[in-house]
Formats: C-alpha cells, structure tokens, sequence
C-alpha cells in the first residue's frame, strides 16, 4: 500500500513579543510528527510560554547539519509526517534555515504550505519612513570589509528600498561602508530590538548613523536604506570631472567633492572618484 506523502510547514514565530505568535502555530507546535527547530533550547522557551508540549519528535535543524538533516526529514514527509520547521525568530528560509528542505520538498512533489508570521524585514520596511511600494532584501553583507564594499557597489544604482540584516558589532562598519558607496546623506534606519521592551527606531542620513552606531549598539538588527535617486541626466565622464573641479574650487576637499557629486548625479562614487583619476592620468587639469 502506497503511503500518501505528509507536508511541511514553515511557520513563523515571533521576533520579541510573545503575544505576536501566529494564532495557528501552538496548535501545529502541539500536532506535528515532526518538529525541526533552529535552536531546541528556544524552541522549549517558546512551547513552554505558549503553554503547549509537542507530540512529535523534536530535532534540530541549524546551518551546521542542515546539509544532513534535509534528507532524514524529506524521508519523515515521504512517509507521510507532517513536518513542522521553526527558526529562531521570524519566518524560516528568510536569513535563516529552510531553503534547502523546501527545495527537496518540492523536487519530490511534497506539499508546503506556511504559519505566516511575524518578519523582521516588513516590520523594519514599515517603520522606516521610507518608500515601501518597491524595495529588495539582501540578508547579511559579508564580513569582510573588501567583499562587503564590492556587495554594496553591486547595488550602489539601486532605486528600490533596500533591507539587511547585520550583528550589532559590525553595524559601525557597515553604516561607514554604506555611507562610503551611497553617500552620506543617503537616508536610512536601524531598526534595533524589534517588539521587544528597549526597541529603537534610528533614523537619519547614513553617515550620521555611522558615528551614532560607532558608540556601541546592542541587540538584533534591521538596516533599511533609501533606494538611489532617480538620474536627471546621463552624465558623462568629463562632466563629472568638471562638476567636482568647480566644488575644489568653492573651497571642498577633493573626498567631498567627489562624493557630493555622486549624490547630485544618482551615480556610486566610485564611478565619480575613476573619472577624476582618469582625468589625472591624462593630465587634464582638475
């Protein structure tokens, strides 16, 4: 006899307050053959707050063995199991672990269906004072400096809104990097403690947020960062190069100048900052 398969879901679970837990996630905490948790230690914090004890086998499923553990659970499915999949805060697969088993899933016809959720990345967006008809999420930047320059550049002429996450001893740098390729006065908000009692919204041009951030921040993290600004005009290399000659002129250093061009033009100072260089080594005068 043919055993039907089971279903997955991804349920989302709150990212501070309690009270946020979907209203359908105790019953499916309490009902599923399966639950793979992120982390069984919060997983036991949060069954205990909503006052439910799983009947199912509980596992872990975290970037360590996820590799592993995919197929052990997609045999679970296969067999006709409901698996329920929770991460630590929010809903999994977004930063967190989930894809790789909502892959297989899929590749063997296994039903997924979600607990929709509580989620950093919209309630971050919402609170941010910034365009949210169109925007784009990017997860972690790398934590090397070069590599997170070279991410950011990527995404230097993007007009949406943009969304990361970061751990909170790298946000100074990551602010001065955005700050670095965007501009200065780029608008932006951390979004810090999401829900939870010390939540804090910071809003302001990036560069401010770079010194504030030098001074030491806690907690979970959201960056949301304004998309680039809608070119006027195509400019060309030498009309980049006269418009930062003319702000030498009035007084600015050649490191504002080029930046506060690149602002004006809607273009990455990096390309502003190779038209002077250019410039330079043809000898034109600056």
């Amino acid at each position: 006899m043919t055993v039907a398969p089971g279903t997955l879901v991804l349920a989302g679970t709150p990212i501070g307050d309690i009270a946020d837990a979907p209203p359908r996630l105790a019953e499916e905490l309490a009902g599923a053959d399966v639950v793979a948790a992120e982390d069984t230690r919060r997983l036991r914090r949060l069954t205990q707050a909503l006052g439910v004890q799983p009947k199912g086998r509980v596992v872990s499923y975290f970037e360590g063995n996820e590799a592993a553990r995919t197929q052990e659970l997609v045999e679970a499915l296969l067999g006709g199991s409901r698996v329920l999949l929770v991460t630590d805060a929010g809903m999994p697969s977004v930063s967190d672990p989930g894809y790789r088993l909502v892959a297989a899933a899929v590749e063997k016809d296994i039903k997924v269906t979600a607990v929709p959720g509580p989620s950093a990345v919209l309630t971050a967006l919402a609170l941010s004072g910034l365009p949210v008809d169109r925007f784009c999420f990017e997860g972690f930047l790398p934590r090397k400096a070069g590599e997170r320059l070279s991410r950011l550049r990527e995404v230097a002429g993007e007009r949406r809104t943009l969304v990361y996450f970061e751990a909170p001893h790298r946000l100074d740098d990551t602010l001065a990097a955005m700050a670095e390729v965007f501009g200065a006065e780029r608008r932006a908000a951390v979004c810090r403690e999401l829900t939870k009692t010390y939540e804090e919204i910071k809003r302001g041009p990036v560069g401010e947020l770079a010194e504030w951030a030098a001074e030491g921040v806690r907690g979970e993290i959201t960056v949301v960062v304004e998309g680039a600004p809608e070119k006027a005009e195509e400019l060309s290399a030498d009309e980049l190069v006269r418009r930062v000659r003319v702000r030498e002129e009035a007084g600015e250093r050649r490191k504002e100048a080029i930046a506060a061009v690149a602002v004006e033009a809607g273009v990455p100072k990096r390309e502003v900052f190779d038209a002077v260089v250019a410039a330079k080594s043809a000898q034109k005068p600056l």
